[in-house]
């Protein structure tokens, strides 16, 4: 995962903030905290940012399969041939010699129909990408509809050319010397047929969804409160660690940290008797020789103790990053404010869905992270963004563009207002802050004294 280089005697500073107690709950308080994401769930997380498990598992499913009804059909010939029941068998027979023509059709055709489908699908995803932001790409990767209908292609074509194979040769078999026939084959390859034309029904829905900007909209905003919801609570009662006695260094490749081991960390810092501090914060890039650990404490944890502890991918996720999703928020609005695109439509869309999103963060303390180990004791610390960050995040930008179009100033300070609203008294600075600038931005654009009274008055329609 990373080497480490001692650095000895430099004193550092370390955020205070939340905690997260034994068994999820927040010392002293007895709340409910949201455990730490454990090794299944950044697995399972790894997965679905990945297209090629779910169809190799499916291919997979799709040869297990054939062998055990190949077995089964074979048990079957051979039970009516013992019981001598040989006209039933013949009836048998003649379906699956009727399926047979289905089955060829099939396995001809469904390669060709799989690329014909989905090559649609990445001109639509391109198309997407373009006038939204290339980060919907994932959308479509991560989708579970897309990828259960690659693996239902797949495995449809690949199950149809093994039962070819159990076809014995000739017209008419005869029931008494047939040695096999795919009779539980062949339904199962009719049932596989007719599950692909549901789930290409359903596929097209949602690959023209993602062309629509609410859904996508909505969908970001869906997986960022929900990234949000797993965030432990923090507080801002807890002491700093003490001096820093060392860095550990990454010393893997090059990349955003993505995600954060917690319990394996937590284990280890227990072990050597310190407290670790996460350098970086998730979404951050870094380099091999950069510090990624700060340790507190006189013993340095070895390498081997924090192997696989952090994630490194070429691009942030949300699993572990909820400001990730203002970030793509954020990048639709701008997109759609810029001279080339000029739609202030989509740029109102996206302020409903930053006014969502900050509507449940203002509830929260989103102070720095202090997990704790079973005893009680915080071992690692791990810096989350904070109110201010986030306000920043969702409306610097946007604003600097907004100030031309009346439409989104007025659904800007509309959200404004309802955040401040909403904030206690310590958290409406940074929304007075953006709404002041607002208004001078305005004022120092739009020369007539009409036209500035009207681009800043407050409508959540923005022009209703």
């Amino acid at each position: 995962m990373s080497g480490m280089r001692g650095m000895r005697g430099m004193g550092d500073r370390s955020g205070t903030g939340s905690t997260s107690g034994p068994r999820g709950t927040r010392r002293g308080t007895g709340a409910r905290v949201p455990r730490p994401p454990r090794f299944l769930a950044a697995l399972r997380e790894r997965l679905r940012d990945s297209f090629w498990f779910t169809p190799a598992a499916g291919l997979v499913g799709a040869v297990v399969l054939w062998l055990a009804l190949s077995e089964l059909d074979t048990r079957i010939v051979m039970y009516f041939q013992q019981e001598g029941a040989y006209e039933e068998l013949g009836d048998l027979l003649t379906f699956a010699a009727d399926a047979r023509t289905i089955v060829t059709t099939v396995s001809s055709a469904m390669m060709t129909f799989i690329g014909v489908v989905f090559s649609i699908s990445l001109v639509a995803v391109q198309m997407a990408s373009g006038q939204l932001t290339p980060r919907v790409v994932r959308i479509f990767v991560r989708s579970r509809i897309s990828k259960l209908t690659l693996t239902v292609f797949l495995a449809t074509f690949a199950f149809s050319l093994l039962v070819l194979t159990s076809y014995e040769g000739g017209p008419e078999p005869d029931p008494r010397r047939v040695m096999s026939a795919p009779l539980l084959q062949s339904l199962l390859t009719l049932g596989l047929v007719g599950l692909s034309l549901l789930l290409f029904v359903a596929y097209v829905s949602s690959t023209l969804r993602l062309m629509q900007v609410g859904p996508v909209l909505d969908h970001i905003t869906r997986e960022s409160l929900r990234s949000l919801a797993r965030q432990p609570v923090g507080t801002q009662d807890e002491p700093p660690p003490g001096a820093r006695t060392a860095y550990v260094l990454h010393r893997e490749d090059a990349g955003v940290l993505r995600g954060v081991a917690v319990g394996r960390l937590v284990r280890a810092a227990h072990r050597h008797g310190v407290v670790l501090r996460l350098v970086p914060r998730i979404g951050d890039f870094v380099v091999p020789g950069t510090p990624l650990l700060a340790v507190h404490g006189e013993a340095v944890p070895p390498s081997s103790a924090l192997r696989r502890t952090v994630t490194v991918g070429v691009e942030r996720t949300v699993y572990q990053d909820p400001a990730f999703g203002l970030r793509q928020l954020s990048d639709i609005a701008l997109r759609a404010l810029s001279s080339s695109v000029n739609d202030p439509t989509t740029a109102v869309q996206c302020l409903d869905r930053i006014v969502q999103y900050l509507a449940v963060a203002v509830r929260l303390p989103l102070a720095p992270l202090h997990h704790r180990d079973r005893r009680g004791d915080v071992r690692l610390v791990q810096r989350v963004p904070g109110w201010t960050e986030l306000v920043d995040l969702a409306f610097e930008e946007i604003r600097w563009c907004a100030a031309t179009s009346p439409q989104v100033t007025r659904r800007l300070l509309a959200g404004l207002d309802d955040l401040l609203l909403l904030a206690s008294e310590e958290r409406r600075e940074p929304l007075l802050r953006h709404r002041a600038l607002l208004v001078e931005a305005v004022e120092r654009t739009v020369p007539e004294r009409s036209g500035r009274a009207f681009a800043l008055r407050p409508d959540r329609q923005g022009i209703g």
